[in-house]
């Protein structure tokens, strides 16, 4: 039998977001952005603490919500945690964006940006990057002149690794009084930009941030949105009781705790990213300039080979073809220095 219920004609004009394939534990993630060594001993140890009774109660966020919004140097009155950031982006679609709506994105970026637009029935409008990865503030602000219900601004971009300055970011939230930015700072540990502070002085500004990258917690699902009381208060409607568990929580508050953990192991990125561009221009490979957790290399026509004989040693990068609509573009998570260093060793004979 076929299914006879209708379905709204975006629904079918969708096209699926995949994930990463199945079994890769135990191999060289250097594909979909984690931390490659996985989250600190305190969080597991608070995990394990975990009770029956402690599972079968809803959450209760009010504790650990107050000792995040301290360190992320906010008011809990301005922050929403949220079933990651995925989660956040979708609410802020959710909550702002209505069928017909314009949204502005950059291409390329994030995935999910459009795909949470799209499904709300949105108009998609779009900044390009140019063939140097360099971001057009003048395409941005004639956009803006249009006011666009929202704009999804991820800073680093994903996937180019490229950062918009805070002076830039300024410009575009004081030429955005009809449009809420939205700056995804998911990489900003590893750039050390932010404009979280502003949220108190641009009531049009809302920034994300995520527990998946720096902190190792992507498989626990948290994230986090921060906007002044105006913006929070609309968010708040559309958010669920129980929006993040209990496991996601603990993992947090133990995250928060040992943060000097965090930063020392995005320090050892910020290294061995440049440790890697190094190697890869060495090698004869055009890297792009990066300020998150990853670099995008241009492997030309035999990317794809190359990523297949590196699947075969344990070695996963990710293809970003699709992104650019031509063979070459590859994302490569940086990890430790001597995951690095394997990479290179694995590299190597495959572009010489």
């Amino acid at each position: 039998m076929k299914l006879r219920v209708s379905v709204p004609r975006r629904v079918r004009k969708l096209r699926s977001y995949y994930g990463p394939n199945e079994g890769r534990a135990g191999k060289l993630r250097l594909d979909f952005n984690e931390n490659t060594v996985g989250c600190t001993p305190a969080v597991l140890r608070a995990v394990r603490k975990l009770t029956a009774e402690d599972l079968a109660i809803y959450p209760e966020y009010q504790a650990t919500a107050n000792r995040l919004a301290h360190w992320f140097g906010t008011r809990p009155s301005e922050m929403l945690l949220t079933n990651g950031a995925d989660a956040g982006i979708q609410q802020i679609v959710n909550t702002f964006v209505d069928r017909g709506n314009a949204v502005l994105l950059t291409d390329p970026t994030f995935l999910m940006y459009r795909f949470y637009a799209e499904m709300a029935g949105a108009r998609i409008r779009v900044v390009h990057y140019d063939s140097e990865m360099r971001f057009s503030m003048s395409q941005a602000l004639r956009e803006l002149k249009k006011s666009p219900r929202v704009f999804f601004l991820a800073n680093p971009n994903n996937p180019t690794g490229t950062l918009v300055s805070r002076a830039d970011i300024r410009k575009l939230v004081q030429s955005s009084r009809r449009t809420l930015l939205v700056i995804d700072e998911a990489y900003f540990d590893f750039s050390g930009v932010t404009v979280l502070p502003w949220i108190r002085k641009f009531p049009n500004l809302a920034v994300v941030r995520t527990f998946s990258k720096s902190a190792g917690l992507a498989g626990l699902r948290l994230g986090c949105l921060f906007a002044g009381p105006e913006a929070m208060a609309l968010l708040r409607r559309t958010s669920d009781p129980f929006p993040v568990n209990v496991a996601a929580m603990v993992a947090a508050d133990a995250t928060v705790r040992n943060h000097s953990q965090i930063e020392e192991y995005a320090k050892e990125i910020r290294r061995n990213r440049e440790l890697l561009s190094s190697a890869l221009r060495e090698l004869g490979v055009r890297v792009f300039p990066s300020a998150a957790n990853f670099v995008l290399a241009d492997m030309g026509p035999n990317a794809p080979r190359i990523i297949e004989r590196l699947g075969r040693e344990s070695i996963l990068l990710r293809d970003r073809a699709v992104d650019f609509d031509r063979t070459g573009p590859v994302r490569i998570t940086i990890g430790t220095q001597q995951q690095m260093k394997r990479l290179i060793r694995a590299l190597t004979p495959l572009l010489q």
